[in-house]
């Protein structure tokens, strides 16, 4: 039998989806504003992440009811499913996150969503230090816990470059259980994912409300889907090269 006097994981995780709503309310509203900006102003949403943050990039790119003007910007030695060592080499080389953009070149009215929940390692501060230094404004979905406790390998963190923080409000570690001594179930995934949701629906709420119409892809498995994600992939095919394959791609040796 469980003890019920110890806290147990999913009370954990639903505290820290409220702490996330306490610390970052105000910020999702800000963030749908600056997005809403920016796609009204043809500009692309360049959204980046290293290691498991990735799976935040898959989850803004070629998403079901996800804006379709996103585009992912990443250098694949950072994936970890081809080499896992070598992507923690990579987030951590300074210049890599400067060459994506630069590859890339964002340009206003685009806006950059950067995900990290440490942000502490150059390549997602690069990313974003070069995105503010060309015009381009950032929105940081990271954790200030996380942060505060990990190494420094940047001499500055992805915060620090940010219009925008969403405070993810992920624990030093990432993981939640068991709570007398954390070492498995790791909640930065949820979290993020969590945020990323609440800022496309207050993102929908506020085109509603200005009448504003917002191009959005359609799931692949629903019936009819396929007509109606064509015309978005005509319209943005040349400006994000990685819905028909043109992106980055094959890994490149670090230093």
């Amino acid at each position: 039998m469980r003890e019920l006097t110890r806290p147990q994981l999913p009370d954990r995780v639903r505290t820290l989806l409220d702490d996330l709503d306490a610390a970052s309310g105000d910020a999702i509203g800000e963030a749908a504003g600056l997005l809403l900006e920016a796609v009204e102003a043809d500009g692309i949403v360049h959204v980046a992440g290293a290691g498991h943050s990735l799976a935040m990039v898959l989850e803004t790119f070629y998403r079901a009811g996800g804006l379709a003007a996103v585009r992912p910007i990443w250098d694949p030695r950072v994936f970890p499913l081809d080499d896992a060592v070598l992507s923690t080499r990579a987030e951590r080389q300074a210049g890599t996150g400067r060459a994506v953009v630069e590859e890339a070149a964002p340009a206003p009215p685009d806006v950059a969503v950067v995900f990290s929940t440490s942000g502490r390692n150059p390549y997602p501060v690069e990313i974003a230090q070069e995105c503010a230094a060309r015009g381009v404004p950032v929105i940081a979905v990271t954790s200030a816990r996380a942060s505060e406790g990990a190494a420094a390998r940047a001499a500055t963190t992805l915060a620090d470059h940010a219009s925008i923080v969403l405070d993810t409000c992920v624990p030093p570690g990432d993981v939640l259980h068991p709570a007398a001594a954390p070492r498995t179930a790791a909640a930065s995934t949820i979290l993020a994912a969590y945020a990323w949701s609440r800022v496309l629906a207050a993102l929908d709420d506020l085109a509603a409300a200005r009448g504003a119409d917002l191009l959005r892809w359609t799931s692949a498995n629903v019936p009819g889907s396929d007509e109606l994600n064509v015309a978005l992939l005509e319209r943005y095919r040349h400006r994000v090269p990685e819905l028909t394959g043109d992106g980055p791609s094959g890994p490149r040796p670090v230093g």
